[in-house]
């Protein structure tokens, strides 16, 4: 039996191997699910992404699931209390941001203003080189997002999500999920 071939960002842990192969690239939509991805992505800003996935069932139980009206419901009492909270990444300013983007996402159609920035037909990179850190799409979708109030969406976090989410296919060539995604 032969290994499969993946992107080369993948390290041996388990939960990256499962993230890759079940999760990244893959289609996301719902206003909820797109805003669970968006506050990762943000926290995970500065950090290593396992740090994000080896706490990401911490995240969703202190952010109500990413509900967005829940979130947007969040106070100070709120913030205290995640601050305090080891289980997830405790910076007050991603933080305030989430619950700032909550707010913001109340406003529009977080699911479809997303994907208005889609770009499915990307060419396959050959290797991890190839790969941006960011676009015209993503600076595209960050300079929308801010327009709408949302907090912590450069460029590059836009760009993460767009590929987390399955708006760019940057599974390398070779990789065994690309033609799946």
């Amino acid at each position: 039996m032969t290994a499969l071939v993946r992107c080369g960002w993948v390290s041996s842990a388990p939960e990256y191997i499962a993230y890759h192969d079940e999760e990244w690239g893959r289609p996301v939509e719902g206003d909820d699910r797109v805003f669970e991805r968006l506050t990762l992505e943000a926290f995970q800003s500065g950090l290593s992404w396992i740090t994000i996935l080896r706490k990401r069932e911490n995240f969703r139980s202190a952010f109500a699931g990413f509900s967005i009206p829940a979130v947007a419901a969040f106070d100070q009492d709120d913030v205290d209390r995640l601050l305090a909270d080891p289980g997830i990444v405790r910076n007050r300013a991603k933080i305030e941001a989430a619950i700032s983007n909550a707010r913001a996402a109340l406003g529009v159609g977080l699911s479809d203003l997303v994907w208005r920035h889609a770009d499915p037909g990307s060419p396959a990179p050959a290797s991890g080189a190839d790969v941006p850190a960011l676009t015209p799409g993503s600076v595209a979708l960050a300079k929308e997002l801010k327009k709408n109030g949302f907090r912590f969406v450069g460029p590059t976090t836009a760009y993460a999500l767009m590929q987390a989410i399955g708006l760019v296919n940057d599974h390398v060539a070779d990789c065994w999920v690309r033609d799946r995604v």
